[in-house]
């Protein structure tokens, strides 16, 4: 099945009790047994430990990404906790991307660290920074392409096999294109990270996060840290995720077609100064995006002459894009990552990778494009 088909039909069957074609929502806790020989001969006993719409989910994924099996969490946190914990041991050393979404850097620095394990926070858009960074206790790779806020990518392809001479895990978050734009596993990549809340659900409407495995071995155990924490995701929001997957491609397309043309109108704008897509060629990494993915997303980010004062004084003044944190939703959105998404991350290593405090995010929705634009050149004029 090609991937639109495999959207709407992965990981789904009728009810075989009503013939619904819709996975029902099984909101039940305990699952009763046959008799104590015939135990989980359903392979249900406990939702913590599996449950039927999740697991319908899970396997929509898992197909989606070309993987072996996928463990769906509460929260995108909660997956990149999982893969930390699942990898990580005191006295071990991760790579992570210098750039990368606020609470990835606040979890490893803040909590991780406690513990005993080390980071190296690598300029992973050049391989050989990545190859300088490993040590002979480096258990695992953590990158984020194309990067939050910034849209640094990462060549996956190069760091995978830089991981696998180190017979270390490569995990990839790839919140920002998804499986319809970039699939890591396919170049490579051992573990494929998502925030579920994202472009997954795209509708605001849930919180979740996924991890999906090339292997069965890699994914029992991130399997196993996830029942053993009970970080799991509930079966109401795995429904509405799934509801949510059967339209990803269209709203990408949508949605990217919007951003490429956001993005275009900034560009050319002379109140505007840097602006960042993967789709524009001007990117540093242009053609990277084009050969490692199909197609460059929704997320655009730029700056304006006259610094945080006059970013501050656009994202007030729009009135279609909302201020908001999340990404992805069929909304247009806008972020000041300085003062919400990245706050944790100390100032110096903020200005070190480029996170700007002029630097504004849009997430590009599913508005009229040229309503979008009209609004930003709007809150433009009164910068």
């Amino acid at each position: 099945m090609r991937f639109a088909t495999k959207q709407v039909h992965a990981g789904i069957e009728p009810d075989p009790t009503t013939g619904s074609i819709l996975t029902p929502i099984y909101q039940s806790t305990t699952f009763v047994q046959e008799s104590v020989d015939r135990y989980l001969e359903k392979g249900y006993s406990y939702s913590r430990s599996g449950n039927p719409t999740v697991q319908a989910l899970d396997k929509k994924l898992t197909e989606l990404e070309g993987g072996a099996a996928c463990a769906s969490f509460g929260t995108g946190m909660a997956a990149i906790h999982a893969v930390l914990l699942a990898f990580l041991n005191a006295g071990d050393h991760a790579v992570i991307s210098d750039v990368a979404y606020g609470g990835t850097y606040r979890l490893c620095t803040k909590v991780f660290t406690r513990f005993g394990v080390e980071f190296t926070f690598a300029d992973t858009s050049d391989p050989e920074d990545v190859k300088k960074s490993m040590r002979d206790n480096t258990r695992l790779i953590l990158t984020e392409t194309p990067a939050n806020p910034t849209l640094k990518l990462t060549d996956i392809a190069a760091v995978s096999a830089i991981a696998k001479e180190h017979r270390v895990p490569h995990a990839i978050d790839n919140t920002f294109l998804t499986p319809y734009y970039q699939r890591p596993i396919e170049l490579g990549g051992d573990l494929v990270i998502h925030s579920t809340t994202k472009y997954l659900d795209g509708h605001n409407a849930t919180v979740g996060g996924a991890v999906v495995s090339a292997t069965d071995e890699l994914h029992e155990k991130v399997a196993f840290v996830q029942n053993a924490t009970g970080s799991i995701m509930s079966p109401q929001v795995a429904w509405l995720t799934l509801q949510g997957c059967k339209t990803l491609t269209v709203r990408m397309d949508a949605q990217s077609a919007n951003a490429m043309a956001v993005a275009k109108f900034l560009e050319a704008h002379p109140k505007v100064g840097t602006v960042r897509y993967p789709g524009l060629p001007s990117h540093p990494q242009h053609e990277l995006a084009t050969s490692q993915a199909s197609g460059y997303g929704a997320m655009v980010w730029f700056e304006v002459e006259g610094g945080m004062a006059a970013g501050k004084a656009i994202m007030d003044s729009l009135e279609l894009w909302t201020l908001a944190e999340n990404l992805g939703s069929v909304e247009s959105l806008v972020t000041h990552p300085v003062t919400m998404t990245h706050a944790d991350v100390e100032e110096a290593e903020r200005k070190r990778v480029g996170i700007t405090d002029g630097l504004v995010r849009l997430s590009v929705g599913l508005e009229d494009v040229q309503d979008l634009i009209d609004d930003l050149e709007k809150a433009l004029e009164k910068a």
